[in-house]
């Protein structure tokens, strides 16, 4: 190949797929890429042209074939994280003022809310710990 290793053609192979995983985000180019690196290890080592191929095939499908699942499943795992109003959901209050169906003041998250109880027959009297169901507007929703 006019002087070059070959070798040092499939670095470059595996430099050329790195670029479209860095732009895409798409992690199977990173794999080929890590199978090109195999190949041009082969190559290195005086492997023929077919076994450079065979190489790069078979550690890019490994790669694809375990690493893809494993992933995905490790992203499905994550837990969501709440942010805003849905944090405060499920959160535990103290009821400041008497809080009943048609409104009273609770402490949640170290901030004074304004809050009514779920059940509108139910009221909840000062000092007691209440839990936070939903947030409506800028009242807390407690039972």
């Amino acid at each position: 190949m006019g002087g070059v290793d070959v070798w040092v053609w499939w670095l470059v192979a595996a430099a050329a797929l790195g670029i479209p995983l860095v732009l895409t985000a798409m992690p199977e180019f990173g794999m080929l890429a890590v199978g090109a690196v195999a190949a041009a290890g082969t190559a290195g080592l005086g492997g023929g042209y077919v076994a450079q191929v065979v190489v790069f095939a078979v550690v890019s499908s490994a790669l694809i074939l375990v690493v893809r699942p494993v992933a995905r499943r490790m992203r499905a795992e994550r837990p969501e994280l709440s942010s805003g109003v849905d944090a405060l959901k499920g959160r535990q209050a103290v009821v400041l003022e008497r809080v009943d169906g048609q409104g009273g003041r609770i402490k949640l998250a170290g901030e004074v809310w304004s809050a009514r109880s779920l059940d509108t027959e139910s009221a909840y009297e000062p000092g007691r710990q209440v839990d936070v169901v939903e947030i409506d507007g800028a009242t807390a929703v407690v039972m």
